[in-house]
């Protein structure tokens, strides 16, 4: 499986700072063991639409929120019909933490999380720690040869966290299990 790197907003002139938060997502492919006649191939692209806080204000006693959300798309080729398992899982990113994800501009860091659901009870990660994967099952047949699943990440950032102005960013791996 590999990963992409996006990079983070450019500043705006006249702006504070500018917080973000960039999602990588893996790519692969399933091929179903089968018969000659009876073979189907899953192909499965997986996309994701950042977390982006925008502008942090440090006096501001309310924390910031913001969602994402991480779609994947499978194709079945074949004739054959198939229900995929999709089992997705975070990185811990920069902070090498779950408990404590963290933005980075240089040396300065801004304290995050994501989570699965949005009361922010479940902390999105690898299902270890304390935290949860995601998860969905597609049914592929000849009629419904594609199939969507779009999994909402919640985004929280404490409030009161003082920082210096600047860009903040991070990166996140996804990775989709099928």
């Amino acid at each position: 499986m590999m990963g992409c790197r996006h990079p983070p907003d450019s500043q705006h002139p006249g702006a504070r700072g500018r917080y973000s938060l960039w999602l990588a997502a893996a790519l692969g492919s399933l091929a179903l063991a089968a018969s000659p006649a009876a073979r189907a191939f899953v192909r499965c692209r997986v996309s994701a639409s950042g977390v982006a806080f925008g502008i942090y204000d440090p006096s501001s006693s309310s924390p910031l929120a913001s969602t994402g959300s991480v779609t994947t798309t499978c194709t079945l080729f074949g004739r054959r019909s198939v229900t995929v398992g999709l089992t997705s899982s975070l990185s811990t990113g920069s902070s090498g933490s779950y408990v404590n994800r963290t933005m980075r501009s240089g040396a300065s860091a801004l304290l995050y999380n994501l989570y699965l659901d949005w009361n922010d009870t479940q902390i999105a990660g690898d299902g270890t720690a304390g935290t949860f994967t995601g998860g969905a099952m597609l049914s592929l047949t000849g009629s419904n040869r594609v199939g969507r699943w779009t999994e909402p990440l919640y985004g929280l950032m404490p409030a009161r966290q003082d920082v210096p102005p600047g860009i903040y960013a991070d990166t996140i791996v996804v990775t989709v299990n099928y």
